[in-house]
């Protein structure tokens, strides 16, 4: 019986595609014969056929058929399994958003809505459509990954508070104030969230662009993080997105472009010169409110002064960073302005010298910064121009005297004194630069003093050296009978011969050959030199 019994299970498990238990189950069966598997390899009739034997099992199985029809039959079994499966998820959460919804149950259907679901969206569209139930459904479009629906709907609800779940308050008298005021700004700023966080991560340019508008108006924050989003695969063309953005709306524009700058790496001189002009009006709008605050308090105006810092900063970084925009295109913007360092960056990358150091020294009365751009020019006669303007500013203003007498301190020993005397006037008081130019003549001495030295001893030490190689060249050398040729070991006898540094010596012949920078002894003079303790300098 045990053994009707491992058979039975075979063709069970065979028909279920399970076919290494089947045959193991076979190999346990006494009465199980291989010609039963016949009917499963090779279709009736055929010339085996009466080889198989009939025997009698249960009914569990159906009869012996073909292998691919037992496959194929197992695989249509599985895909309607699996979608049994689905359908009963289907329809358990479809059942379940049924409930919630004649429950009113508003927070369990969002969070099933937004939750990974197998809600049929077209038995519930309608359902919660007309139920007034939109944020659910914009929830249930998101989670299909159906973002043009889910965000048109954020976009109704943004416009219209009164639609969906977010009821109006009834107006009470008195009380259309400030508190219902805030609670629709609210439903508007959680509606564009929403409709950010699908929009973050679309690549759906067209939906991206359709629908940026409306976000922005709400929060500008949020429709630069739309913009600058890396969770998208694809990013949006940048072309299309400032074509796009509204004039209006330079917080946004200036702080994409900063993203395509910064972050992207964008090295496009159209966007580089955009970003420029950007931060300069900026900048001279906020210096111009700043300028005309005369109602604000002490905070209120240590806020904007911290905010015209940091935003004048963050100019000057890029002007002074970026080769790539138009310093001309940018200077016509700010030329009427009081943004004189801006200027100065811009001029630099101009190369108006004389105009940044005017800049520098007159406009903003920075020593410093003048002098070390003059140190950066690296000519002395920049530090003479910087001169003539510390003591002739022109336009009516009085000499400087103090920054002239920092500038010959701090620099005066690089420079020629007659030059320096000659524009020195004769209104500067002499105490103010007698110490100073004291300084100066004696450096000046003293630095040609010290060139006479070191021009007399390194002549002293040429002449030692054209001495001592008159020595070597005129040495007397003995040789006996025994001597050779270090090259070619040949006997020298009467030869010619050549005496290296080293002391090594050669027949002429050989000298010729490998030349006088190496010796005899393979000793290559270029690279690796020779010295003699008597050829110091001892005189």
């Amino acid at each position: 019986m045990i053994s009707f019994v491992h058979a039975q299970l075979g063709f069970l498990l065979f028909f279920d595609l399970r076919f290494e238990d089947a045959v193991n189950h076979f190999l346990l069966s006494e009465t199980m014969q291989p010609a039963e598997i016949f009917p499963f390899i090779m279709r009736d009739p055929n010339r085996w056929s009466d080889l198989v034997p009939r025997k009698r099992y249960w009914g569990l199985h159906p009869p012996p058929k073909p292998l691919e029809e037992v496959i194929d039959d197992g695989l249509v079994t599985l895909q309607r399994a699996l979608f049994l499966k689905k359908a009963e998820m289907e329809g358990v959460d479809t059942l379940l958003m049924y409930l919630y919804r004649a429950l009113d149950l508003v927070d369990d259907m969002e969070k099933l809505a937004s939750s990974q679901n197998s809600c049929v969206v077209d038995e519930l569209e309608s359902l919660l459509d007309n139920s007034g139930h939109l944020r659910t459904l914009a929830f249930l479009y998101g989670s299909k990954g159906m973002c043009s629906q889910a965000v048109a709907i954020w976009r109704i609800l943004a416009r219209n508070y009164s639609t969906g779940l977010w009821k109006d308050r009834p107006n009470l008298p008195g009380t259309d104030s400030q508190e219902a005021l805030a609670d629709k700004k609210s439903g508007e700023e959680i509606a564009a969230i929403e409709a950010s966080k699908i929009l973050q991560a679309t690549s759906d340019q067209d939906l991206v662009l359709e629908h940026l508008g409306w976000v922005a108006d709400i929060d500008q924050d949020l429709a630069t993080a739309i913009l600058t989003s890396e969770m998208r695969e694809k990013q949006l063309s940048s072309e299309k997105v400032i074509a796009a953005l509204d004039s209006e709306k330079v917080g946004i524009h200036q702080r994409y472009l900063q993203w395509l700058i910064e972050d992207q790496g964008c090295e496009d001189p159209h966007y580089h010169t955009s970003y420029a002009l950007l931060l300069s009006k900026s900048a001279m709008e906020a210096f111009h409110m700043e300028s005309n605050s005369g109602e604000k308090n002490d905070k209120e105006i240590d806020s904007d002064i911290q905010f015209i810092y940091s935003l004048r900063e963050r100019l000057q970084l890029f002007l002074q960073a970026s080769d790539l925009y138009d310093p001309e295109e940018v200077l016509d913007v700010i030329a009427e302005s009081e943004l004189w360092l801006e200027k100065a960056i811009l001029y630099r990358k101009m190369g108006q010298e004389n105009i940044v150091l005017q800049i520098l020294a007159l406009k903003l009365e920075d020593s410093e910064a003048a002098e070390q751009y003059c140190a950066e020019i690296g000519r002395d006669d920049a530090y003479i121009q910087l001169l003539d303007l510390y003591l002739d500013p022109k336009n009516g203003r009085e000499p400087m005297f103090t920054a002239a007498v920092r500038l010959l301190h701090n620099h005066g020993k690089s420079l020629d004194p007659i030059q320096v005397l000659e524009r020195l006037s004769s209104d500067m008081p002499l105490q103010l630069a007698s110490d100073t130019i004291l300084r100066m003549l004696r450096a000046r001495v003293h630095h040609h003093r010290q060139g006479q030295i070191v021009h007399n001893l390194s002549r002293a030490t040429n002449v030692d050296a054209r001495l001592t190689g008159l020595e070597e060249r005129s040495r007397h050398v003995q040789l006996t009978d025994e001597s050779i040729c270090d090259s070619c070991r040949a006997r020298l006898g009467t030869k010619l011969f050549v005496m290296y540094p080293d002391d090594s010596v050669v027949c002429y012949r050989c000298y010729r050959n490998q030349g006088d920078s190496v010796s005899g002894r393979g000793r290559n003079f270029r690279k690796d030199a020779i010295f003699k303790q008597s050829w110091l300098v001892s005189r």
